[in-house]
C-alpha cells in the first residue's frame, strides 16, 4: 500500500512539473512572437522614417512606403508574404550605389531595425520548435497535458537584412558650390570644376 500511494504522488509531480513546463513554453512562445511583433513594428517605422526624409527619389518612397504599410496591415494569414515583400523591397532600394549621403544614418537604422528582426524570429521559432518537440509526447497528447493551448506555428519570411556596407553613398553637393558651370570656382587649370 505504501509503495502504490508513493507512486502515485511521484507520477502527480511529474505529471504537475510537465503540465508547468508546458505553461512556461506557451508562455515563452507568447513572448517571444511580442518581441518579434515589436521588432517588426520597429522596422517599418524606421522605413517610413526614411520615406518621411524626403532624400530617395519619387518611385523608390513611392515603393518603400507601400510595402511598409502593407505589411503594417496585414492579416495574420498575409503577414509573413507582406513582411518578406517588404524585406525585398528594402534590400532592392537600399543596396543601390546612388544612395544620397542623407540617406545614410536612416539606412543604418533600418538595418539595425532588420537584424533585429531575425534575432527576434529565430528565438520565436526556437521556442515554437521547442514547444511542439514537447507536445508531440504520447503522455502530454494522451492525457490532454497541453489543454486548450493552441499548436504554435513558426513565423517564416524573408528577414535577411540589407548591406549597405559596401554601398557607395553620393556625395552631397557642396553647399559652397553651386551645381551649374556659372556657380563652381575655377579648377587649377582655369576651368569651372562644375562643368
Amino acid at each position: 500500500m505504501a509503495v502504490l500511494t508513493l507512486a502515485l504522488v511521484l507520477t502527480g509531480f511529474y505529471l504537475s512539473w510537465r503540465i508547468t513546463r508546458l505553461d512556461r513554453l506557451h508562455h515563452r512562445v507568447e513572448t517571444s512572437w511580442a518581441a518579434l511583433d515589436a521588432a517588426l513594428l520597429r522596422r517599418g517605422a524606421a522605413v517610413f522614417a526614411l520615406v518621411a526624409a524626403d532624400v530617395l527619389d519619387r518611385q523608390a518612397s513611392r515603393d518603400l512606403a507601400g510595402a511598409a504599410t502593407a505589411a503594417r496591415r496585414a492579416s495574420p494569414d498575409e503577414r509573413e508574404f507582406l513582411e518578406s515583400r517588404l524585406s525585398h523591397v528594402v534590400r532592392t532600394e537600399l543596396e543601390r550605389s546612388d544612395l544620397p549621403v542623407q540617406a545614410v544614418s536612416s539606412v543604418e537604422e533600418i538595418t539595425e531595425a532588420a537584424k533585429g528582426v531575425h534575432m527576434a524570429r529565430t528565438f520565436h521559432n526556437d521556442a515554437v520548435a521547442e514547444t511542439r518537440r514537447a507536445r508531440r509526447s504520447r503522455l502530454v497528447r494522451g492525457l490532454y497535458l497541453a489543454g486548450h493551448a493552441t499548436l504554435p506555428e513558426f513565423f517564416d519570411m524573408d528577414d535577411h537584412p540589407p548591406r549597405p556596407d559596401g554601398l557607395r553613398y553620393r556625395p552631397a553637393p557642396h553647399p559652397e558650390k553651386g551645381v551649374t558651370g556659372r556657380n563652381a570656382e575655377p579648377d587649377d587649370n582655369g576651368g569651372r570644376t562644375g562643368d
